[in-house]
């Protein structure tokens, strides 16, 4: 998983916000204050000054900034004598002003960004135990003031002028006519389109960090799992991590032969949490025994007392809601959290990500691929079974014996940053070019499942982290560390070899996830295993479609469950948790029953991004779809030139980006098709 980076976070107009919701009002209020007669005045004096060919660039320059404008910014003449004088209505001097812009920019954010990286040391890595102060650092955002500085002193307002904003259809329409530069300075107008109070920000920032911090200390001691026998299922010292390392769990046991009984107590795991009934005491907490299915806890052989989790899991989610709804008033252009998620985030509608994933859910070879699972399987499926890997090369291979091969290979965390080079180089890459990129790519321990953090100044490195335990890396950890290696190799192509640093990056996080899950998929590869089966390539595919058919479910979910809180803005933590297992109900029971024969599973509520990371969730299937289109134009390519062709593009909109990559636009067509081919084969 990407950590969201902070400038995309910036460049979207801060998503998670809260503050008192009178206060926000009144504020708001305050905007706008210029009269139309003005705006009216300004932008006919500067037209007629630089010509009729500059109208619609000053038209959207001065309105913009008439809309953020408030009283504290100066009288109506201050804005007009402001708006005159600092229109850049000369080519070349708006050109200076943008490089000017942009280097002080990269200057403010990477170090910036750099802070929060160090200030978060504690909470992200496995560096002891974390204390009140460590938490309070890390919910504090550097990036807090900086808007209102910025607005205060006018250089908001001075990038505003000269480098409007483009609302996303906007985008669509005149892109494709657009130049590098032109695009640049679309880009340097993504800066500033709302105008969040710095309060807002930093109480977002403490919400966002304790949400966080809340699922990266929710472990799960295996262990001391029993059933109603008594009996343990897990080695002692397992800690699984929701949903993340519970999930890898179940995935794992599909290569043990008698892996059911330990899926199945997984899943009752995740039913509880789900449910909020799971003791409170037996969260990350090596000293009681807990059987999941009676839901008894016992100390020492002896029932204990235990009460359950008090619906904290929705209430993280509920706050999270409502710091984003009091965002709301202050983004003029997209003023939901949903809009800004999709149109802002994601450059895409969200009724267009919608009818992608619907498309494919709803696709009759899911009924197919599921009865191919059961036929493996020789059972009926059961819901856990959305996270079937039995497609994967791996599949035949113990967990026991990828640990072994891995723990040796990297027994340390100096020992596979030190292998990044060779990664690279078994990927495609020429060994000079895989020395520069991994040397600007730093390995840490992670206390959480893992993360990327990019850089965000070209002075700076990438950081990967993923769990390392004291015996070196087990497979989870290598899978993960692959995954998030992908990631860093994006941040760094896309941040020092894009041609303008407002570029830098991608059109969203589903382009970087696809790099992840192409570096993923190929693990086995690059440690020396090979499945040697001729159907590689047909698994491969099936593999992709049920990936993206159970994370399309559970994004599904996270859409309707923001849409029921934008709906329903009072309701408690109780409610929320009623309605969410309700939705992830329906959505099961109408696209995932019909394949598994199980009906009024809640399992789709499980993940823990709907938690921590508010509305994410779709770029995961996003970029499953990306990555199948890329994975279809990597054929008989090489990897490494054909992945610096495609991401040295920037941030583009999303369409525009994948017409030049593959040649045509986000589609879960190619992946329907080579599903239909290959249950042809595998059959």
């Amino acid at each position: 998983m990407k950590k969201s980076s902070l400038l995309g976070i910036f460049l979207v107009a801060v998503i998670l916000t809260a503050c008192n919701p009178e206060a926000a009002r009144k504020t708001n209020d305050d905007m706008g204050i210029i009269p139309e007669a003005t705006v009216k005045s300004v932008i006919d004096q500067l037209t007629e000054k630089f010509g009729e060919s500059r109208h619609d660039l000053i038209q959207r320059g001065v309105s913009q900034v008439a809309a953020l404008w408030k009283t504290e910014d100066g009288t109506t003449e201050e804005f007009e004598t402001f708006c005159l004088e600092q229109y850049q209505g000369d080519e070349a001097a708006r050109k200076i002003l943008f490089e000017k812009l942009s280097a002080n920019y990269e200057l403010l954010w990477g170090h910036m960004n750099q802070m929060s990286l160090e200030l978060n040391k504690p909470l992200h890595l496995d560096v002891g135990p974390i204390t009140p102060v460590d938490v309070m650092f890390g919910s504090y955002s550097p990036y807090a003031h900086l808007a209102d500085d910025f607005f205060g002193n006018k250089i908001a307002f001075l990038t505003i002028l000269n480098f409007p904003f483009y609302k996303l259809e906007e985008k669509a329409e005149m892109g494709p006519n657009w130049s590098r530069q032109n695009w640049a300075y679309a880009r340097m107008g993504d800066v500033y389109t709302s105008r969040v109070p710095s309060a807002i920000n930093q109480e977002a920032s403490r919400i966002s960090t304790e949400s966080d911090n809340y699922i990266s200390e929710y472990n799960i001691i295996m262990g001391k799992l029993v059933n109603d026998a008594g009996q343990t299922m897990f080695p002692e010292n397992m800690r699984l991590i929701t949903h993340w390392g519970l999930r890898d769990e179940i995935k794992s046991q599909y290569g043990n032969p008698d892996g059911l009984q330990q899926q199945e107590m997984i899943y009752q795991v995740m039913g509880r949490i789900i449910a909020q009934d799971i003791p409170e005491r037996v969260i990350n907490n090596p000293e009681v025994s807990w059987n999941p299915y009676s839901n008894e806890v016992f100390m020492d052989g002896q029932k204990v007392e235990a009460t359950p989790e008090p619906d904290t899991r929705y209430q993280y989610l509920l706050n999270n809601f409502h710091a984003a709804k009091e965002a709301d008033p202050f983004s003029p252009n997209y003023p939901t959290a949903i809009e800004r998620a999709f149109n802002a985030g994601l450059e895409l509608t969200q009724q267009e990500v919608e009818n992608l994933f619907v498309e494919l859910v709803s696709s009759p070879l899911a009924k197919e691929v599921g009865a191919l699972i059961s036929q493996r399987l020789g059972r009926p499926l059961q819901p856990f079974d959305i996270w079937y890997d039995g497609f994967k090369a791996r599949s035949t291979i113990s967990e026991e014996e990828l640990n072994a091969i891995v723990g040796r290979k990297y027994p340390s965390r100096e020992a596979f940053e030190n292998d990044l080079p060779n990664i690279m180089v078994k990927l495609g890459w020429s060994r000079d070019r895989a020395n520069a990129i991994a040397s600007k790519i730093v390995v840490e321990g992670s206390r959480g499942a893992g993360h990327a953090w990019g850089a965000q100044m070209r002075s700076q490195n990438s950081h990967l982290r993923t769990r390392i335990g004291q015996d070196g890396m087990d497979y989870k950890g290598y899978n993960i560390a692959v995954h998030e290696f992908g990631h860093n190799v994006e941040q760094t192509i896309t941040l020092h070899d894009v041609d303008y640093y407002l570029m830098s990056g991608v059109p969203n996080t589903a382009f970087t996830e696809a790099l992840a899950f192409i570096f993923q998929v190929r693990d086995l590869d690059l440690l020396g295993i090979s499945s040697g089966n001729p159907a590689e390539h047909h698994l491969r595919a099936l593999d992709n479609f049920w990936g993206s058919y159970e994370i399309m479910g559970v994004s599904l979910v996270d859409m309707a469950v923001w849409q029921w809180m934008y709906e329903n803005p009072n309701a408690t933590a109780a409610q929320l948790k009623e309605q969410t297992i309700e939705i992830a109900i329906d959505v099961w029971n109408k696209y995932f029953a019909p394949v598994f024969g199980v009906e009024d599973s809640p399992i789709l509520a499980i993940y823990s991004h709907m938690i921590s990371y508010p509305l994410y969730l779709s770029a995961y299937p996003l970029g499953h779809l990306i990555e199948f289109q890329i994975e279809g134009k990597l054929e008989g390519m090489n990897v490494g030139s054909e992945t610096d062709r495609m991401f040295t593009a920037g941030k583009l909109i999303p369409q525009e980006w994948m017409k030049l990559a593959v040649g045509s636009p986000i589609s879960s067509q190619p992946m329907l098709d080579a599903v239909e081919e290959a249950l042809k084969h595998i059959r």
